[in-house]
């Protein structure tokens, strides 16, 4: 598996809208992605650093994983996001050592990427995310 580096940090907020002018006046940008991803029940502005991106997240539904985390642990880092080069690479070599997986085969997420998620227990207490970049 090759990391190409950190995608992006996902934070989890209660109002995109409240929390996003942050976000645009610190990275002076005023132009963010906002997507819904349904399946995942969650809305999103995406502002890219030229080295990373932020991705804000705000549940679309009461039984979204963004609510039950902030239920949890308040608003705050979600996760963390490292580009590969080959997901189902990634997903094997990881298997393949005994790193338990959240999700066994990639899916679309934000932006087309496919991704799939690591589950904390493997990874000290961080939910990691990989994603692989979408062809054009």
């Amino acid at each position: 598996m090759k990391i190409l580096g950190i995608e992006h940090i996902g934070i989890a907020v209660n109002n995109l809208e409240i929390n996003a002018q942050f976000w645009q006046l610190l990275l002076n940008n005023n132009d963010p992605i906002t997507e819904e991803i349904k399946d995942q029940k969650v809305a999103t502005e995406i502002f890219d650093t030229g080295m990373g991106k932020i991705e804000l997240l705000e549940a679309t539904s009461l039984d979204s994983p963004i609510v039950k985390f902030i239920e949890k642990r308040g608003q705050g880092v979600h996760h963390i996001c490292f580009q590969v080069d080959d997901i189902k690479q990634a997903i094997e070599e990881l298997i393949k050592v005994g790193i338990e997986l959240i999700d066994k085969t990639p899916r679309v997420g934000a932006e087309g990427y496919l991704i799939v998620f690591i589950h904390p227990s493997s990874t000290g207490g961080v939910l990691v995310e990989l994603a692989e970049k979408p062809v054009n």
